[in-house]
């Protein structure tokens, strides 16, 4: 996800400033190598390699990382630089080696502003757009089948869920009764839908908030990002940083609740009488509260409005 105003010193072109980028490299500061799970158009391995570390990134679209590798060239051929493709949830698939540990640690969750803008790839609402949704090969399912299959039941709790829609079981009665009828197939059939269950007066953060569960489904995001979190954390070296944006409530409660746990001393049921667990914290949470983007980086770019940054420090 990317604000609209250009990067400095030279970083200027078709990229713009990723979300929150002076805070990533405030927590990150103090790096030599850096593991950019969610590379996408490259904007924060960028200001990171500027600094002078070392960045591995990783991206599940396989666009992505041809794009950031051709913005990122004269690092790569430094060895300053390196890209690997696969998903971040599991990277020994990527060629990660497993033995390989980072200074530092970036996910910024959700969909990059290339992926969003290109019409092509379905993350859109835009009218003919086509249900696509998927961030890469990697994804089982695209849009237009999952909603096309999916149970009835299984569809509300998807609805109920990742979008917090309080009249789930409507809408998902309501998009199956459609697609017995006709099949969906672009982001038309989907916001009919949608209108068909909150009125004509719906609009663009209803469609958004729908058409992001269908994403999060059709990506198994949570999923995996629960099972990252604590590989994510081991990869650290002490001392290390690992720097998490969110973008959904979901997410942003599965980092916090790691953090928090990680962060305690004890995590023993509170009626066992005498310590059984690792009796020690493993780190510490370096912020109290998620950070949000300023009034200003909103003003140039919405979708940094539901941006939240999460960090957490290994012990040394």
């Amino acid at each position: 996800m990317s604000p609209a105003r250009t990067l400095p010193s030279g970083r200027a072109g078709t990229y713009h400033v990723p979300v929150l980028l002076a805070e990533v490299e405030t927590l990150l500061a103090d790096a030599d190598t850096v593991l950019d799970c969610t590379l996408g158009g490259g904007g924060h391995s960028a200001a990171l390699l500027e600094r002078g570390m070392r960045v591995t990134g990783v991206d599940r679209d396989p666009r992505a990382l041809a794009a950031a590798r051709e913005r990122l060239v004269d690092f790569e051929r430094s060895g300053q630089f390196r890209a690997l493709l696969g998903n971040y949830a599991d990277l020994p698939s990527a060629g990660l080696a497993d033995a390989e540990r980072f200074d530092g640690i970036l996910l910024d969750l959700g969909v990059s502003s290339h992926q969003f803008d290109d019409p092509t790839r379905g993350f859109t609402f835009r009218e003919g757009a086509p249900l696509d949704m998927r961030m890469g090969t990697d994804a089982d399912v695209d849009a237009a089948e999952l909603l096309n299959t999916i149970d009835e039941v299984d569809l509300s709790a998807l609805l109920r869920n990742y979008a917090d829609e309080p009249r789930a079981a409507k809408m998902a009665r309501e998009i199956v009764r459609r697609r017995a009828r006709r099949p969906f197939a672009t982001a038309d059939d989907l916001v009919d839908a949608i209108r068909a269950v909150l009125g004509p007066r719906s609009g663009a953060p209803d469609f958004a908030r729908i058409f992001q569960a269908v994403r999060i489904a059709v990506n198994d995001e949570l999923a995996g990002l629960e099972r990252a979190l604590p590989a994510l954390r081991d990869r650290l070296t002490p001392g290390g940083v690992l720097a998490i944006i969110a973008y959904h409530s979901g997410e942003d409660r599965l980092v916090k609740n790691a953090f928090r746990e990680w962060s305690r001393d004890c995590v023993c049921p509170p009626r066992l009488m005498v310590c059984g667990c690792r009796g020690v914290a493993l780190g510490e949470t370096l912020t109290r509260r998620p950070v949000s983007a300023a009034d200003d980086e909103v003003d140039v770019n919405v979708r940094a409005r539901s941006a939240r940054l999460r960090a957490w420090r290994l012990a040394r």
